[in-house]
């Protein structure tokens, strides 16, 4: 907090523009206040002709205005902060945002094991303004939509974006349905390319971190013919290519979920060197049973208990952690079950397996991005133009090696005791029935086991996104100073994930009956992965796996399979006219309308010939989820008005009517003031309403079954204390089936917001401003958690699916138009400068999110929950506190210095369930995470020619690690002992690019 006040403090008086970067010609200047952008120099960052006043028109309004003296909140991203902090992609532009939310939108969040929502984000970065959800951001593209990540149909991936092109990036911070319709509820972020570009020029961008792994590639080159005031028309063209290579768990120290004495431990007993279980008898594979007997009935073993105890030792017993054994930690990834955190005292024996090092924290991602336009211009001032825009990328989501656990519904595995396993069986046996001497009567049954396939490999998703998009538009003068815009476009975002690496055809059908379809190993005695472990051929109790082995697991890989695909396709007509209607004391009323129509088409393959084919064993496949095309229409008309009615007072009044296939008409008003009592000063605000339309997928996915493998779950309304004890049969350990899919019942989500803010700018290089804002969100689109559902059984009892004897067996958590919910925050911006210092120009700036309220409550009749900010959870976004990027620069004619501050506060901790439930404590336990601040620094040089820039850099100066953070359930993996929705994995890295025009 001290370091926040000295911040503040120092930005109020040193606060400025990125004055530190060198301006080169056809690039946006610094922006000289918060309220918008200066003016460029040249009209390559313009989306239309500027007036002799300087007017254009600007995001969130279609009528020409001043940028700097707009009541839009509006923040210009310029190519010079870009390259100041090394972004070199959307995804890095977003996260540096300090008014997006906290989501599970990046790669890093999405590459490990995921549900509910964030399944089929294969390859996704997405946009999350105010925290109000990815599918609640609206991306454009010169000021058109692009179609939406072709997998979930939900969320524009803003890598597609092509970047080389980029002028400026304007975001909007406030709602705009008024004039852009449906998902404009957080704000708008608006991708602005260069227009009318001449010459040739290329780049080189290298970011390498300091442990020589991660690193990011970038080259791109932009080409331009005719001056479009001289000539009449101009070309122009940008390619790129960039790669992003992979970050793994292993290769970082902070990834470590073997840290008990933090509350951190990992729920898994699949591990490398087999743990042995309790199993029913098979009547096709083991008839009179396992080794360890089995878990219900007659098959229970009298006498498997630890010894001087009656605790059963029923949830896995590894040879490793017996007493006298190896050890855990001997094998790599090993470490002790802690039956203390899990609230699981059958598993005392048992290991674990750290399976945040088997993941990736960063996708790698490779992409291609192009972008072309010509322009002519005609009869002396109209502008016809096209447009044509496209994006290659492939990306490798990698998470941990399978886990094979033996079951009697589709897996009925065991390690058998024949010639081939004898001496690994008795070695086994050996050492288990020294301890557990009930077992002898069992000698020669197969032992039961889970275990993790290391010799299979990671898991891997590899998925292909493809987007194409072309734009015809038209401009000019009508009469007066009215004037015309008018386009059409198409936009398609089509993709495909198949599997790589780790994923093998299982040998069962669905009904457990032997699948002859599938493939058999050489020398198995039935078809698939089922067949080669039964025969004993593969050694789940060793990490080394013989030549016999390793050629049957190739026989029976299923890589190169198709896992699912889809495709998003958005047509588009739209036209609009503005200009001044008539004059009010002196002073020109001006007024813009338009109408639009929108078509948007989705399909979803889900891979048909899953349902046909051999099944492949954890393949996530969505056969259920399979869509033929889905179209629906969108009619829109809109209109604004701007009324001056003094030198110091200006309202804005705008409407849009949308009409929606399946959903009706919508209407919805926006009301802008901005009052200047006098020149340094002004205060602004604004009410406007909102509406997010479902995507298709939530609204037709079939239903997917899901097995939830956790440790923390029991059934709510039997056991109100939330808390596992083996005594209380109501409170015993439940692991039922996950529901997922759409509602075809669902509706749209309806918002209302408002905001009022001051403006202080006693000097052009002094600004501050600050703007409370306030958006109410009711029929909330949603997945709920299961915590929540467990947490609030109450509110949902249909959603708990019970047997004849009351036992939970399934879990409806399929989306729903949940109750509301309430946010509120303060957007602080702070610039100022000096000129002539040092010979040079030095300035500090300041951009910041305060939240003030983040409150949800699930029913429509239920009351608000508490306060969700600097609250863990699982899902969603992490609403923390207080977010802001700061920055100092220094600049002379040839060399610019930079520094910049990414502060993220702190929140509360997750914790395990023998913590949440009070009855474990461990010393190294941090209720609270620490807060996360990296600095980059870098340096542009522009002495040995004003075409050729180079800019070196560091980010994360003083290699700061992501703070510890219990991140981990049990059910999914991504994170575990750190939070990807906050911080950078890559740590400290170094950057060097290198730009020069001809």
């Amino acid at each position: 907090m001290k370091l926040k006040a000295a911040l503040f403090l120092s930005a109020a008086f040193l606060s400025a523009p990125a004055f530190a970067q060198v301006a080169t010609e056809g690039t946006t200047q610094p922006a000289a206040t918060p309220t918008g952008a200066e003016l460029p120099q040249t009209s390559a960052a313009l989306t239309s002709k500027p007036e002799d006043n300087g007017e254009i028109i600007v995001t969130g309004s279609r009528i020409k205005q001043d940028p700097n003296n707009s009541a839009l909140p509006l923040q210009v991203i310029t190519t010079q902060e870009l390259e100041r902090n090394g972004i070199s992609s959307p995804e890095q532009l977003v996260m540096f945002l300090s008014t997006n939310g906290s989501g599970a939108d990046n790669l890093a969040s999405n590459a490990d094991v995921t549900s509910g929502a964030q399944r089929g984000t294969n390859g996704l970065s997405a946009a999350n303004l105010r925290g109000q959800g990815s599918a609640a951001t609206l991306v454009l593209l010169n000021g058109r939509r692009v179609a939406a990540h072709g997998l979930t149909g939900s969320a524009v991936d803003v890598n597609q974006i092509p970047f080389a092109a980029i002028e400026r990036v304007e975001v909007l911070k406030d709602g705009a349905s008024a004039i852009y319709g449906t998902d404009a509820v957080g704000g708008v972020i608006n991708f602005i390319t260069r227009k009318d570009y001449e010459g040739l020029g290329v780049q080189g961008f290298v970011d390498a971190t300091e442990r020589g792994d991660a690193n990011i590639y970038r080259v791109s080159g932009i080409a331009g013919y005719g001056n479009l005031t001289e000539q009449g028309f101009n070309v122009m063209g940008a390619v790129a290519k960039s790669w992003n290579q992979a970050l793994l768990g292993a290769n970082r120290a902070f990834q470590n979920g073997n840290q008990p004495e933090r509350g951190l431990t990992i729920d898994t007993r699949g591990t490398p060197i087999a743990t042995a279980f309790p199993l029913n008898p098979s009547t096709a594979f083991f008839p009179t049973g396992t080794l360890l007997g089995g878990t219900s009935g007659a098959t229970v073993l009298t006498g498997l208990v630890y010894p001087g105890t009656t605790t059963p030792a029923n949830a896995g017993i590894n040879v490793l952690d017996l007493p006298g054994g190896a050890g855990c930690t001997s094998m790599d990834g090993g470490l002790p079950y802690d039956e203390l955190l899990w609230n699981a005292p059958g598993a005392r024996y048992a290991c674990a397996w750290d399976t945040g090092r088997a993941a990736v924290l960063q996708q790698p991602i490779e992409t291609l991005t192009y972008y072309g336009r010509g322009v002519v211009r005609v009869g002396g001032s109209h502008e016809l133009s096209v447009e044509v825009t496209g994006s290659d990328a492939t990306s490798a989501k990698r998470f941990s090696n399978a886990q094979v656990s033996g079951n009697t519904s589709n897996l009925q595995v065991a390690y058998p005791l024949n010639d081939i396993t004898r001496t690994t069986y008795n070695s086994i046996y050996n050492q288990l029935v020294a301890v557990f001497p009930a077992i002898a009567a069992n000698y020669g049954k197969p032992i039961a086991y889970r275990w993790r396939c290391i010799e299979c490999g990671p898991r891997e998703y590899v998925t292909d996104t493809n987007t194409f998009r072309v734009a015809f538009g038209a401009e000019g003068p009508l009469f007066g100073d009215w004037d015309y815009r008018a386009g059409a476009s198409y936009a398609r975002s089509q993709s495909q994930s198949t599997l790589g690496t780790g994923y093998y055809f299982r040998g069962t059908t669905a009904t457990n009956a032997v699948d002859p379809s599938a493939p058999t190993a050489p020398g198995a005695t039935a078809p698939g992965l089922l067949g080669l472990l039964n025969s004993g051929i593969i050694n789940p109790f060793s990490v080394v796996q013989s030549d016999a082995a390793k050629a049957g697991l190739a026989a029976i890989s299923a890589e190169g399979s198709t896992l699912y695909g889809g495709k998003y396709e958005v047509k588009q007509f739209d036209g609009s006219v503005s200009g001044s209607l008539f004059s009010l004391w002196g002073r020109d009323i001006k007024m813009a309308a338009g109408v639009d129509y929108r078509r948007e088409t989705y399909s979803f393959n889900g891979a048909p010939a899953a349902a046909t084919g051999p099944v492949i064993f954890l393949a996530a496949f969505d056969a259920v989820n399979a869509l033929t095309p889905k179209t629906r229409n969108v009619k829109a008309a809109y209109a604004e008005v701007l009324i001056p009615l003094a030198d110091q007072l200006e309202i804005t009044a705008a409407g849009r009517v949308d009409d929606y296939t399946g959903f009706g008409s919508t209407f919805n008003p926006k009301v802008s003031v901005k009052f200047r009592p006098f020149e340094p000063i002004m205060f602004r605000g604004s009410y406007n309403t909102g509406f997010r339309v479902p995507a298709f997928n939530q609204i037709f996915n079939g239903v997917t079954e899901s097995p939830y493998s956790g440790s923390d779950l029991v059934d709510p309304i039997r056991c109100p204390t939330g808390v596992a004890n083996l005594t209380d049969p109501g409170c015993a350990f439940i692991r039922p089936s996950i529901l997922t899919g759409g509602n075809l019942e669902l509706g749209p989500e309806t918002a209302k917001q408002y905001s009022a803010g001051v403006v202080f700018q006693p000097a052009r290089l002094f600004s501050a401003s600050v703007d409370f804002w306030h958006i109410a969100v009711d029929n909330v689109i949603a997945t709920l958690t299961l915590t929540q559902l467990i947490q609030n059984a109450a509110l949902f009892p249909d959603r708990f699916i019970r047997d004849g004897n009351n036992v939970i067996t399934a879990i409806d958590d399929r989306v729903i138009n949940a109750g509301a919910r309430r946010t509120e925050g303060l957007e602080v911006a702070l610039r100022g400068g000096f000129e002539n210092v040092l010979g040079g120009k030095i300035s500090a700036g300041l951009d910041g999110t305060y939240l003030l309220k983040k409150r949800e409550k699930l029913t429509q009749n239920a009351a608000y929950g508490p306060s969700l900010i600097g609250v863990f959870s699982f899902a969603g976004d992490l609403g923390i506190k207080w977010k802001h990027t700061a920055f100092i620069n220094y600049s002379t004619k040839d060399v610019a210095l930079s520094l910049t501050q990414i502060y993220r506060q702190g929140y509360r901790n997750g914790a395990l369930p023998g913590i949440a439930s009070g009855a474990v404590t461990r010393p190294g336990y941090n209720r609270y995470v620490d807060d996360y601040i990296i600095y980059n620094a870098s340096l542009a040089y522009t002495g040995l020619s004003p075409n050729f820039k180079i800019v070196a850099g560091v980010r994360n100066l003083f290699d700061t690690k992501p703070p510890f953070a219990i991140t981990y359930d049990g059910n999914t993996g991504a994170g575990g002992s750190w939070e990807p929705r906050v911080a950078d994995p890559r740590l400290r890295s170094f950057t060097m690019g290198v730009e020069a025009k001809f």
